[in-house]
């Protein structure tokens, strides 16, 4: 073939009218793709290449179409044993949180307007009267994740003035995320205090002058430090503001509203130790150990949340309405003392080993290869880290087992394993019961073929 004999746009663009292309994928976006397969039929000609005739130029512009279009933010199968997954989305959302989500997604809502009288509302009231009622907070407002919700409050708080913080908490998270900078963003000046293993209340005592605003402690999130370590407790904190009128913002992290020590794990501390303890503003997440959408939620005294409620910033980081309807259905869980069975990260957690092995069992014999072996779960999400839970994988023996997980990967949906020691596993704890059929029918053809 030769540069000449190459069809005109106009012509292949009849041919993709009638293979209903243009029906299917738009007029706009089919011309831009032939032209891309032009473009690149021509380059290949000016290097030389041979090109048979007849090419198939029609196929090729519609499988560069469906690439095109291919979404890249798909549903995954979890085989990992990780309930919380930063990477999969973190806390997958219960039934009815996503029932209400299409509610009102679906039409129009009371996002902002009251039915009683007739006028605006606000978005506020949805979620903060049940998470006062949960929590005991004073008051509440919720934002669209929790470092929105620190940097709000150092913003508000602090701006142009002090910040005190112990050296040890000075974490960076996932994807590069440093407390460091998050602080700088919000204006506020960063005091450490303290060494990297051990802080006293006296080093935060020692660093408080006229231009301090506020004390801040965070979650050590994704690590722990042992051995020879030490740092004030919250109350410690609380008790050291109060004595000089500075209030404490205690950065929570992951949300625990339960104790997980019941459940085999360690302690994390949860939302109500930290307001009894007298923060004057707990933040958290949403999406992690809360299980619900992400979000961030401020807690605290009603001056605090409503002097924040009102700052310019707040407008900025507000949560939409799919938020909002998943967030206020996940707390209704807590509030019927349903979270347990309903909410799939405390699901997951709480759920029974012996269980956990019968269904890797049945895995087993269904697939007919296998063996079910001992293993470790983990939380993830930046909670309770080296923390795990007892639970039976299916443990794969498979002659490449970085290439059958990248197969496995490869499917519809995509099933996530883990690879370790030269096995594949596959950990029913995190398999979402509807996920079942089709990771067993995707691991069935991997291993037929």
């Amino acid at each position: 073939m030769k540069r000449r004999d190459l069809p005109s746009v106009d012509r292949l663009l009849g041919e993709a009218q009638q293979a209903k292309l243009v029906e299917r994928f738009g007029r706009e976006l089919v011309t831009q793709a032939i032209r891309a397969e032009l473009e690149e039929l021509r380059r290949r000609l000016q290097q030389g290449q041979e090109i048979s005739e007849p090419t198939p130029i029609l196929s090729n512009v519609a499988a560069r179409l469906e690439e095109w279009l291919a979404p890249s933010l798909r549903p995954v199968i979890n085989a990992t044993g990780v309930i919380i997954h930063t990477n999969l989305g973190r806390a997958p959302l219960s039934d009815a949180s996503v029932q209400a989500m299409n509610a009102v997604a679906a039409g129009y809502s009371t996002l902002e307007y009251d039915l009683y009288s007739g006028q605006r509302g606000k978005r506020d009231q949805h979620a903060e009267t049940l998470l006062t009622r949960l929590t005991g907070a004073e008051a509440a407002l919720v934002v669209n994740n929790n470092a929105a919700a620190v940097l709000l409050a150092l913003t508000a708080l602090a701006f142009d003035r002090e910040v005190i913080i112990s050296r040890s908490q000075m974490i960076e998270i996932g994807g590069g995320f440093r407390v460091p900078d998050v602080m700088k963003q919000s204006g506020a000046q960063l005091v450490e205090v303290g060494t990297t293993n051990r802080t006293h209340l006296r080093d935060f005592e020692a660093a408080i002058n006229d231009r301090t605003a506020l004390i801040l402690r965070a979650h050590h999130s994704n690590f722990r430090i042992v051995g020879f370590a030490t740092e004030p407790t919250l109350k410690e904190l609380v008790d050291l503001g109060e004595k000089h009128n500075l209030p404490v913002l205690n950065d929570l992290g992951s949300g625990a509203l339960y104790d997980t020590a019941q459940f085999g794990l360690g302690h994390e501390p949860t939302v109500q130790e930290s307001l009894q303890s007298g923060a004057a503003v707990v933040a958290f997440s949403g999406d992690k150990l809360l299980g619900g959408p992400q979000a961030g939620i401020l807690l605290g005294a009603e001056m605090v949340i409503n002097h924040l409620r009102q700052y310019p910033l707040a407008r900025a980081v507000r949560p939409d309405k799919l938020c909002l309807a998943a967030l206020t259905t996940t707390l209704h869980h807590y509030l019927r003392g349903e979270a347990l069975t309903e909410i799939p990260v405390w699901r997951m957690i709480s759920a029974d080993s012996e269980a956990i092995r019968k269904r890797a069992r049945t895995w087993r014999d269904q697939l007919g290869a296998g063996e079910v072996v001992e293993s470790r779960s983990t939380v993830g999400g930046g909670s309770l880290p080296e923390e795990t839970l007892p639970t039976w994988v299916l443990s794969l023996t498979v002659a490449k087992p970085s290439g059958f997980a990248a197969r496995l990967r490869a499917l519809n949906p995509p099933i996530i394993a883990r690879v370790q020691d030269e096995k594949v596993l596959l950990d029913p704890r995190t398999v979402i019961d509807r996920h079942e059929e089709a990771l067993l029918d995707g691991v069935q053809k991997l291993l037929e073929a």
